[in-house]
């Protein structure tokens, strides 16, 4: 079993060990919930009041040209393509992930006009599913909503379904679907998918151009780390683009916004999916988070992240009883996150974060750990499970405080 010092010997030959000083992270804590929060880089804080005090307060409306805001959406989607396997122009950063959603849901009806399913699995993370029911109510019937158990989604793969939407990496279990052979399936009976990159944007390489994806969308919270509600993106495959007229036809999607025009007019490309004023504040911390992972090596991000994971496992499993591993076992069919059952889990995890150790909850009996390998050691992930190990056996997880539900898990 690793040691300790085994795992201290991992930090010091860790290639990304440099990247934990661009974070701003208490010392007295180990932060394995990335995959709902990403840390704050140490450069966002800078940069955020740059805009508010020189840009906002010193430029005022005229830093839309001079501070070139306009562009913000489109030139932060180029460098979040690079991170996703895509091109330039084919991702714009704004709105939310529901939103972006709900744009590509629209836009695969307008590709399979004759088609009335969307479909998508069970279990799937509540606001994709959500998405897709209030889009079936808004047809008044025409389109129909359906949720398969993920082993079934092949069988209901036919010429009615207008689209397939999925998480790459599912938000509660960390399972994988593979990407590319998943697509292939799909497109050879005409059908588009819509992948959620939410839980593996930042967190591995992802290949969209190379498995020919048609759309996907992603959180900019997460791996991404660029704050609460930062701004989401959209990725629109080049050849679907200009085919498609932007159900929220915002007046930013339009040719020339400035013309003031009262009829519709989608502009070329990536910019008729942007809607409303993009917001400046947010794009400006998440281009923060999205730097500093161009800065890193994707493969040794992935590399990190699946040693992390399994080691997680292993001191788990040989220190403690009671927890039932519902992450796949094997490192290259999950994401960056892993994930135990236990009946008491949500007083366990409080109990954690208490002392020091902050994962999450998922109903109803998931104890969640996610590992961003940017600011995430190996002795951080043997110490974490200490720390659960001296939870147990000291039995303070019963206290009746720690049983106590907040309003975010």
């Amino acid at each position: 079993m690793t040691t300790l010092d085994d795992a201290r010997r991992l930090d010091a030959a860790d290639p990304l060990a440099e990247f934990r000083e661009r974070f701003a992270l208490p010392d007295s804590v180990i932060y394995l919930d990335g995959n709902s929060l990403g840390a704050l880089p140490k450069a966002t804080s800078g940069r955020v009041e740059a805009v508010v005090q020189s840009e906002w307060g010193e430029d005022l409306i005229r830093a839309w040209n001079t501070r070139d805001w306009i562009s913000a959406p489109k030139r932060l989607g180029d460098k979040i393509a690079r991170l996703i396997g895509a091109a330039p122009g084919e991702v714009i950063a704004g709105e939310s992930t529901s939103v972006n959603i709900f744009k590509a849901l629209c836009a695969c009806l307008q590709l399979t006009p004759e088609r009335s399913v969307i479909l998508s699995e069970t279990g799937n993370f509540p606001t994709d599913a959500y998405m897709m029911e209030g889009l079936a109510a808004l047809s008044g019937g025409r389109i129909r909503q359906v949720l398969v158990e993920r082993d079934a989604i092949d069988a209901v793969l036919t010429d009615d379904v207008a689209a397939l939407l999925l998480t790459h990496t599912h938000y509660k279990s960390g399972q994988l679907h593979d990407m590319k052979a998943v697509t292939a399936r799909a497109q050879a009976l005409g059908i588009p998918v819509i992948w959620d990159l939410s839980h593996s944007a930042g967190a591995m390489p992802v290949a969209l151009n190379d498995c020919e994806a048609d759309f996907a969308v992603g959180c900019g919270y997460k791996y991404l780390n660029g704050g609460p509600g930062a701004p989401a993106f959209l990725f629109v495959a080049k050849r679907h683009q200009d085919r498609v007229f932007p159900v929220l036809s915002g007046w930013l999607g339009h040719a020339r916004p400035f013309d003031f025009d009262d009829r519709y007019e989608p502009a070329a490309g990536i910019d008729r999916f942007q809607c409303g004023t993009p917001a400046i504040l947010g794009m400006a911390a998440l281009e923060c988070g999205v730097d500093i992972l161009l800065d890193a090596d994707m493969q040794e991000i992935r590399i990190k992240s699946q040693a992390l994971g399994d080691l997680f496992i292993e001191q788990v499993e040989d220190r403690l009883d009671g927890f039932e591993l519902r992450s796949p076992r094997a490192a290259g069919e999950r994401g960056s996150q892993v994930s135990f059952a236990h009946e008491h889990g949500y007083a366990i995890m409080q109990a954690l974060i208490e002392r020091g150790v902050i994962g999450d909850f998922r109903a109803p009996d998931i104890l969640r750990f996610g590992f961003t390998p940017l600011y995430v050691g190996y002795a951080d992930v043997w110490t974490a499970v200490d720390i659960l190990a001296d939870v147990m056996q000291s039995g303070v997880w019963q206290d009746a405080r720690f049983n106590i539900r907040s309003a975010v898990t």
